[in-house]
């Protein structure tokens, strides 16, 4: 039976931005690296020096001891010792002057622990070893004679200042890092570039973007702008070729309805009718071709805007009532296309409903145009179907409503999309029936 470790828990801890992992990919080997050859390789180099310098020092105190114990006498102990202690650089004292004291030194004196044991293992009557700073050794021996007690420098059995060579390879390890920061950050920046100017063609606003950086990222920009103008292209031709189509078709639309306004008959009228919901059905043709193309990016107050859309429809004495409008601040968009994506959704209410309700929700993420009417809405299987070009939803909600072309939903998704944003279609909790939201990110 084989096992997989799975790393799906680290993923939460994991930066989300480029620059975060980038800076988590440089740190994290140099860091471990560093950690590693400071605990392995110089704590073992410094302990092999210490043992150096630790059996040369046993030497010297072996040598006193030796005097110490072989005089015959206390006063001739003390004599060899005062001989030798200034020659060698030791503070001895014999009979020890103040009380004896158990092995003492710093839980973090990694080579003071090499120290003492050196010198309780090499040498015979060491009682304790006191390591309670960087500067002096004290070291107790029980004596022939009693108790003696010497004290030394610590550089004599240990390597001075070995915090230097942690402090360098923190410092150069910090300024070797801001080196590679900014050359990864140049590396970075045409893929933030790219990124920034695929968000606002997305929004619907064409920015400068020239490729530059790695061979990689230079074909990915040049993948996108190929990408972009092919986009662009495509949508003037739709654009041209219905706009094209409708305008041809109206002349002879016109040339038929003047030539039906002279005659008179009950069969005239049913005439006249389809020939309005020819222009009818060319008009919605249109403003499909159309798109969001209608005027360029602008910031505008939605809630103003709203207010504009509110006011129009009263004085088309249309059933629309004021909803919820709140927020502040600016937002770039086409205000002719979302003016015509409400509108839009304003006219589907009402020939649906017999109300509507327009509602501007501006928060700081988000802005959000709501209109809810109070008409048998849309089943939640069809929905996602409602907002597809020349789709008819089912025939007891078109019953004496006129035949429509089913492009009313789909010009308001595409004006939402090609800003950026998305429809959403619900169910009012007031009027009962269908609740449309025009979500744009701000």
């Amino acid at each position: 039976m084989s096992y997989r470790i799975s790393f799906k828990w680290l993923k939460r801890y994991m930066p989300r931005s480029l620059y975060g992992r980038a800076a988590l990919i440089l740190l994290l080997p140099m860091i471990t690296v560093q950690l590693t050859v400071s605990v392995v390789f110089i704590q073992r180099h410094f302990e092999g020096v210490t043992e150096q310098m630790t059996g040369t020092m046993v030497l010297d105190l072996q040598y006193v001891l030796d005097l110490v114990n072989e005089a015959p006498t206390l006063e001739t102990a003390q004599g060899f010792a005062e001989t030798v202690a200034m020659p060698l650089q030791l503070d001895m004292a014999l009979p020890a002057t103040s009380e004896t004291k158990l092995d003492s030194r710093r839980w973090y004196d990694l080579s003071g622990r090499v120290v003492e044991d050196i010198l309780s293992s090499e040498l015979d009557g060491v009682r304790s070893v006191i390591l309670t700073d960087n500067q002096d050794v004290g070291v107790w021996f029980d004596t022939n004679h009693g108790l003696m007690e010497i004290e030394f420098q610590r550089q004599r059995v240990s390597a001075s200042n070995p915090h230097q060579l942690l402090v360098w390879m923190a410092v150069l390890g910090a300024f070797m890092t801001l080196i590679a920061f900014s050359f990864l950050r140049n590396q970075l920046r045409p893929i933030t570039r790219l990124s920034a100017a695929s968000t606002e063609y997305g929004r619907g606003r064409i920015v400068p973007y020239h490729p530059s950086g790695a061979n990689e990222v230079r074909l990915a920009g040049h993948a996108f702008l190929d990408m972009r103008n092919r986009i662009e292209r495509q949508t003037q031709s739709r654009t041209m070729m219905l706009s094209g189509v409708s305008h041809d078709l109206r002349t002879p639309l016109t040339r038929l309805r003047l030539g039906l306004g002279l005659l008179d008959g009950e069969d005239v009228e049913p005439m006249v009718r389809d020939v309005d919901d020819m222009q009818h059905l060319l008009d919605a043709f249109l403003d499909f071709a159309r798109g969001d193309a209608e005027g360029e990016a602008e910031l505008v107050d939605p809630v103003d805007l709203g207010q504009m859309i509110l006011a129009d429809a009263k004085r088309m004495n249309q059933a629309v009532s004021e909803g919820e409008m709140v927020g502040e601040g600016e937002v770039a968009l086409r205000p002719l296309a979302i003016r015509r994506a409400v509108e839009n959704l304003i006219g589907n209410a009402l020939r649906y409903g017999g109300e509507a309700r327009l509602s501007v929700i501006a928060t700081p993420r988000a802005v959000i145009f709501r209109v809810e009417d109070d008409g048998p809405g849309i089943p939640v299987d069809q929905r996602e179907d409602a907002v597809r070009p020349f789709t008819r939803l089912d025939p007891s909600r078109n019953q004496d409503l006129g035949s429509g072309v089913g492009l009313g939903l789909a010009i308001v998704e595409d004006i939402t999309r090609t800003h950026g944003g998305s429809l959403r279609l619900g169910e009012s909790p007031d009027l009962g029936g269908l609740m449309a939201d025009i979500i744009l990110g701000r």
